[in-house]
């Protein structure tokens, strides 16, 4: 009798990759990377416990793929980059980052496990939060100081420009950052909801430029 070979899907592998990213997520979400085990990963996905080091070459690598992901879900460094790109007016292109920034930081993917991983990773990095991850973040600040630059008129890497860049970001770093109920609470009036994106982008934007302007022309207190 011939003996049955058994066929595994293709894909099972690239499954319990997938697996391990979403149930790592939640778990560095919750605890922080440091307080985190791979067995209590592996456990919670139902996965071996060697699928950490087979899948990621470690936890290490495994977060490098959880931060990836997570950023991926708000909005990827690509999809900025070609969105500002497509605009010629630098106000058109403040539009384009910001709305993209906003429209994540309203949607329910910013209170799920990927935008409060990035929060909590902006607030106390965990010890494996390393030069990969950095990079992302540079290349977004390039483009943001790119679009500051040609709106104040002041070169790049103008102290200036990076005081504008700080201005323009902290509306969005305390959306991800605050806790939504609080703010609720303390700003019954603000709306925070897809719906309410693109009046809250347009807000923020018109709130940046005349800042930026008052700034360049030498109004702002010095």
């Amino acid at each position: 009798m011939r003996q049955r070979r058994i066929v595994r899907p293709r894909n099972t592998s690239a499954r319990t990759g997938a697996q391990l990213i979403e149930v790592a997520g939640q778990v560095f979400a919750e605890q922080g990377f440091d307080a985190a085990t791979g067995q209590d990963i592996c456990r919670r996905a139902g996965v071996n416990g060697a699928a950490i080091v087979y899948h990621f070459g470690g936890m290490a690598g495994l977060h490098r793929a959880v931060l990836e992901e997570a950023q991926r879900r708000l909005v990827a460094t690509e999809t900025l980059a070609a969105a500002v790109h497509a605009e010629r007016d630098p106000r058109r292109q403040l539009e384009a980052f910001l709305g993209l920034i906003v429209g994540a930081l309203t949607s329910p993917v910013s209170q799920s496990w990927a935008g409060k991983l990035l929060g909590r990773e902006w607030v106390t990095p965990s010890t494996v939060y390393g030069p990969a991850h950095d990079r992302a973040l540079a290349a977004r600040s390039r483009t943001l100081k790119s679009i500051i630059s040609a709106l104040t008129g002041r070169p790049a890497n103008d102290p200036l420009v990076a005081r504008g860049c700080i201005s323009v970001m902290a509306p969005c770093a305390l959306l991800l950052l605050v806790d939504r109920r609080k703010l609720r609470r303390l700003m019954p009036q603000l709306q925070i909801s897809p719906a309410a994106a693109p009046q809250l982008t347009r807000h923020l934007v018109d709130f940046a430029l005349a800042g930026l302007h008052a700034i360049s022309s030498g109004r702002a207190r010095r």
